[in-house]
């Protein structure tokens, strides 16, 4: 079956086509294999890179003449670069259950929370239903192992967390970065330090920020080691940016790039797409 898309006519999301077309590949290959006996193709590796506030003009390949990510530029030019992409909304909570589900968030009712904001807060007793079918659990059954390293935001409460929606693995925070148990001088007397979370119990409160990506990349690197012989889908979504005034970054990056702080950041997970790419070689 083949389906074909004028891109002038179509506003389209590469994301959700590509997500579409495995499915329906990997749907076919077990039909056929069953019916005729025919070898399976082998499935291929996913790894789902995501980043929190990141603007277009921060890489280089996208015009940045000061922040520099030479392994994403050298992705650009090696791979395939898209210079128009759409998503349902402009912050974290919808924008990330559509890309989990393939729905509108109006849909499956994750565009305000369960106070009217337009995204969830810790301790919301709302988050992403366990009936709804995200990508990890139909790669699940599959045959992947899936993992998420990284935020979620997606639900705080145990029966919304990763685990429960198709991942094997989860470490990370449940929401963004910036919901503290203090912001700025305000004191939110009912949140949490910010969470670090191991699957699904808390290991660290509050949780160190300048070493996330340094965390989430070795992470994932071990996962990718680990499952090198089977097909697996990483979940990858980083935390910086993230929604400071000033982002986070590891000792080794902090004061390095000529863009402060936020070029930092940007440059500390330019770092970690390229040991990512050197563990999948």
């Amino acid at each position: 079956m083949r389906a074909e898309f004028n891109m002038n006519n179509y506003k389209v999301i590469p994301l959700l086509v590509f997500l579409l077309c495995l499915f329906n590949s990997l749907n076919a290959s077990a039909e056929g294999s069953e019916k005729t006996g025919e070898k399976i193709v082998e499935k291929p590796n996913i790894i789902f890179i995501y980043c929190d506030n990141l603007g277009y003009g921060d890489i280089g390949c996208f015009g940045s003449k000061i922040i520099k990510t030479p392994n994403l530029d050298k992705m650009a030019r090696e791979g395939r670069k898209f210079t128009s992409y759409y998503v349902s909304s402009g912050v974290c909570t919808p924008s990330r259950a559509s890309l989990m589900t393939g729905c509108y968030a109006q849909r499956i009712k994750m565009h305000i929370s369960s106070t009217g904001r337009s995204v969830l807060r810790p301790l919301d007793q709302k988050g992403l239903h366990p009936d709804e079918v995200t990508i990890a659990e139909v790669l699940k059954k599959s045959g992947y192992k899936t993992a998420c390293f990284g935020k979620w935001h997606l639900g705080d409460q145990p029966v919304f967390l990763p685990t429960r929606q198709g991942f094997d693995e989860f470490f990370g925070v449940p929401y963004s970065d910036d919901m503290t148990a203090t912001v700025g001088r305000r004191i939110k007397k009912n949140w949490p330090e910010l969470p670090l979370l191991e699957n699904e119990k808390v290991i660290e409160a509050p949780v160190d920020r300048n070493e996330l990506t340094k965390r989430y990349t070795e992470r994932s690197i071990r996962f990718i080691k680990e499952n090198k012989d089977r097909p697996f889908f990483l979940y990858l979504p980083h935390a910086m940016p993230g929604s400071t005034k000033k982002p986070f970054a590891s000792k080794g990056f902090r004061g390095k790039s000529q863009a402060g702080s936020w070029g930092d950041s940007v440059e500390e997970l330019d770092w970690s797409t390229g040991e990512i790419l050197k563990a999948l070689k």
